[in-house]
Parts: structure tokens; C-alpha cells; sequence
């Protein structure tokens, strides 16, 4: 675990007024405690050609165009419901690592449902918990679809710890796989996306709110 340090002049915005308070320290991609099964997700339209306009074709373009279209059009969708802000990581030196436009989970209530409705997480996508202050945390994978990486940072962004959580397994819910860390912020990526970029301890988190 880093010691605190000192913010990194002109490198990061990063929250120090705080969000609700949520007296959790159970977290997760969705908290232990959760009786939630609320499986919201954005939905995305299934193309509507008849089987007549199959053979039609070179007017509709290349299909892995219209494939990369269809992509673009619903990476909005995912937590469309939720603020966000763009994370950034970089060394303490300056030297940026890697960025992903983040949902906000700032309550009780986000943090508690987490990642686990998600069926997928866009490469450039991530959740970041927002705390009122610095504390002892733990994160569990119940109902999680994917794995992931959770980074865990103090109060200047300070990355204290990073935890690589796999996928559970096929006669797993999750429940059993927990991961301990200290910090204020937490943000939740994809597997192995930290690892990567070379992100470690000591790093820093960057990001508006």
C-alpha cells in the first residue's frame, strides 16, 4: 500500500469534496449485502431486414462497417442511466498510462448493484465508487459476467492497491470471492486492463466530479 502523498500539480482534478455517504464497507462490483436482482441493462435493437433483402446488396454497405456502425451506436447505452466522468491514470511523474470514461457510483444504492447488471464492459469503459472519506473496503463478485480489475486509491488518487478478479466460475455466484483494499475512490475496469498499461501501486487517478 502507497503512503499518502501530495497532489501532482496540474496533472489531475481529482474529487476532494465528497459524495453521499454510504457507511458501507462491504463493496463490490455489487455490495455483499445486496437483495437487489434488478438486471437493467441497455437494450439494443435487433436489425429488422426481411430475408427478401438479403440478396440485396451492395447498397447496404460492407457488413463489418455496418457491424462497427451497430458497435458505436450502442457503447452509449451502457449505463446510460449513470453520470460519468473520464478517469485517467498516470504515473506520478506525469506520464499517462491509460484513460476510460467512467459511471459514477456515488450512493449507496449504485455502489450496492455495481457492475453486477452489466453483461458487458466496453474496453473504454469503467465504474468508479466514490466514499466520503478513506476506509477499509471489500469487494465481492456476486452475479458478475466478466472479470475484472479493481483499483483502490486514497483520498490525492493515490493508487493503494489492485486486485485482478477472474469471472466466477460456471458453478459459482461469486459471493465467495472477495477483495480487501484501503482507499476513498475505487475504480473497476476490465481484467487485466491495468496490468496491461503497466499500472501499479503508487499511480494516480485522475478524474472531475
Amino acid at each position: 500500500m502507497a503512503p499518502p502523498r501530495s497532489p501532482t500539480p496540474d496533472r489531475r482534478t481529482v474529487l476532494t469534496g465528497l459524495a453521499a455517504s454510504t457507511g458501507v464497507l462491504t463493496l463490490a462490483g455489487c455490495t455483499e449485502s445486496s437483495d437487489e436482482s434488478d438486471s437493467t441493462t441497455g437494450d439494443s435493437s435487433p436489425n429488422g431486414d426481411d430475408d427478401s433483402n438479403a440478396g440485396e446488396g451492395d447498397e447496404s454497405g460492407n457488413p463489418d462497417e455496418n457491424d462497427d456502425n451497430s458497435s458505436d451506436e450502442e457503447s452509449p447505452a451502457v449505463h446510460e442511466d449513470y453520470e460519468e466522468t473520464e478517469v485517467s491514470v498516470t504515473t506520478a511523474d506525469g506520464e499517462e498510462l491509460g484513460e476510460v470514461t467512467a459511471a459514477i457510483a456515488d450512493t449507496q444504492e449504485l455502489q450496492t448493484i455495481g457492475l453486477s447488471d452489466t453483461e458487458e464492459l466496453p474496453e473504454d469503459r469503467g465504474m468508479i465508487f466514490i466514499n466520503e472519506s478513506e476506509q477499509d473496503l471489500r469487494f465481492i463478485m456476486p452475479d458478475m459476467s466478466f472479470g475484472i480489475d479493481i483499483v483502490f486509491a486514497d483520498s490525492e488518487g493515490v493508487i493503494t492497491g489492485i486486485h485482478h478478479a477472474p469471472q466466477p466460475g460456471p458453478d459459482e455466484d461469486g459471493s465467495e470471492q472477495g477483495y480487501p483494499g484501503y482507499g476513498q475512490y475505487v475504480l473497476e475496469v476490465n481484467y487485466e486492463w491495468t496490468a496491461e498499461r503497466g499500472i501499479e501501486e503508487g499511480d494516480v487517478l485522475s478524474f472531475s466530479y
